[in-house]
């Protein structure tokens, strides 16, 4: 084996019963390690923290092997919505819009300071998080933050995306959170 060939990361099969030409697993797992592995990214950037977003694009970094090559910027053909930067408090509900458009199962992952807790702008015009208007599943730190912790944060989301229930989305629990943040 050449050292090439050592270098190269295969998606894990998940658990399940293997034999001569078959393997059997639940349909669960199949469908969590498809999801995990074709998130399209809605990016919804506003400062500094969309520019380091988009070198996540380029080849240094190459979202693209994480099976997220394709931005969406239409709600309804995306998985994850990346908010970044500074939302203004009348932005808000532009979020929130975007966010209920969007099909399940869907994620929000907030980069950046100003995103997740309102950055260095602690002012009447800013929201103090995202999280006061849509459920956040995954937190990226920094000011801004590097590629590295945007394209971990979207490891983040891919472990979250295999190992959901299909069933998770209509659970009780699942449907209080919406109600909590007034989501139909």
């Amino acid at each position: 084996m050449s050292d090439t060939n050592k270098d190269i990361n295969m998606a894990e099969a998940p658990e399940g019963y293997s034999g001569a030409g078959f393997f059997a697993t639940s349909f669960e797992k199949v469908i969590g390690l498809a999801r995990a592995n074709s998130l399209w990214p809605l990016p919804f950037a506003t400062s500094c923290c969309g520019i380091e977003f988009m070198a996540t694009m380029g080849s240094t970094y190459d979202i693209s092997r994480f099976g997220s090559e394709r931005p969406s910027f239409s709600p309804r053909q995306a998985d994850i919505l990346l908010v970044m930067g500074t939302i203004a408090k009348k932005m808000g509900p532009v979020v929130k819009q975007v966010y209920e458009q969007m099909a399940e199962p869907k994620w929000v992952v907030a980069v950046g300071a100003c995103a997740t807790s309102g950055g260095i702008f602690d002012t009447y015009s800013v929201l103090q998080g995202i999280d006061r208007v849509v459920p956040v599943d995954v937190y990226v730190p920094g000011c801004p933050p590097r590629p590295e912790q945007i394209l971990d944060g979207l490891m983040r989301v891919q472990d979250l995306a295999k190992n959901e229930s299909l069933r998770r989305r209509h659970s009780p629990e699942y449907q209080a959170l919406l109600a909590s943040y007034n989501i139909k």
